[in-house]
């Protein structure tokens, strides 16, 4: 955790003392970093006295919800990605060793612990501009009726240009006041295309993710999860064919619990490795050749005016 704060030296495995001196606080005033073996803690006297029952417990160290992720998805290695979309949306690749040498400027990289690493990006806008768009563009339709219309458009068929910032944009350009915007309206647009749009431009965002991670890593294998993706095999199959990568989506319902439970598992060595634990097996999604070439042409339209309109 202290790895993602900014101020902690991930080579080193330390707080920065460059940085805290020009900031002007002392180490002292920051947590201590736990020991290489120290894999759980108890309470210390005052908060065992207040919850007497936990007093003997055995806790573990607090990992982020995206290092979970990876792991409970079962990417721990260097040529598994994951790729999540919940109400935001992640692309990662956690894995055992050194870090990069040099981390691409749309990355961002922590440590999970002080063996692992954690290299990636994230999207503002995942499931929560699907829901966004299905609660204002007044969609007449169920969410599997909306579902079968958009699998019925050819890819890019609308001609629409949809920048997904309604949140600010994270990676791959940081620009936390950028607004979205669709491109390309005419009478004819309907609410539907707008969607599928939108669907494809957070694919084009992801794509940016993916290409820098592979300047890095040489990524031979995506896993995909989060409730989004579960809930729209559309948005996944669109997704696989922006990368030209197939995607597997596999049963697990909680990633980042089933992530939380090996890490601590493999602590007290009741696994060996968590990279060995294989991953329940779900669908998979085979990118096609042709949709991937007409969402190339229209991912370099969408690079285009995010140039134009978010770069300015």
């Amino acid at each position: 955790m202290a790895s993602g704060t900014g101020i902690f030296d991930i080579r080193r495995n330390d707080w920065d003392g460059k940085l805290l001196k020009f900031l002007k606080i002392k180490s002292e005033n920051l947590p201590d970093i736990a020991a290489e073996d120290a894999q759980t803690f108890q309470l210390n006297a005052k908060y065992a006295e207040r919850w007497a029952r936990l007093k003997n417990a055995e806790w573990f160290p607090a990992i982020g919800d995206g290092a979970a992720n990876n792991i409970g998805a079962g990417c721990a290695r260097k040529s598994k990605a994951a790729l999540m979309i919940g109400t935001s949306g992640a692309m990662r690749v956690a894995y055992q060793g050194d870090m990069p040498k040099k981390i691409p400027s749309g990355l961002w990289c922590y440590r999970i612990d002080r063996r692992r690493v954690l290299i990636g990006g994230a999207l503002s806008d995942g499931g929560g501009l699907y829901r966004w768009l299905k609660d204002n563009l007044n969609l007449r339709c169920s969410d599997d009726e909306l579902e079968t219309e958009i699998a019925k458009n050819a890819p890019d068929a609308h001609g629409l240009t949809f920048l997904p910032f309604l949140a600010g944009e994270r990676s791959t350009g940081y620009h936390e006041l950028a607004q979205g915007a669709i491109l390309g309206l005419r009478s004819s647009t309907n609410a539907v295309e707008i969607t599928q749009a939108a669907l494809e431009s957070v694919a084009f965002r992801f794509a940016e993710i993916y290409d820098q991670l592979n300047d890095v890593l040489k990524i031979r294998e995506i896993i995909a999860s989060g409730g989004a993706l579960r809930e729209s095999p559309v948005w996944t199959q669109i997704i696989a064919d922006v990368l030209a990568h197939d995607l597997i989506l596999p049963g697990t319902q909680e990633a980042s619990g089933r992530g939380a439970a090996l890490l601590a598992l493999e602590a007290i060595g009741e696994i060996r490795s968590i990279a060995e634990v294989e991953t329940p097996k779900g669908q998979s999604f085979k990118f096609d050749k042709k949709r991937h070439e007409i969402y190339r042409k229209a991912r370099e339209r969408h690079e285009k005016f995010y140039n134009l309109l978010i770069c300015k």
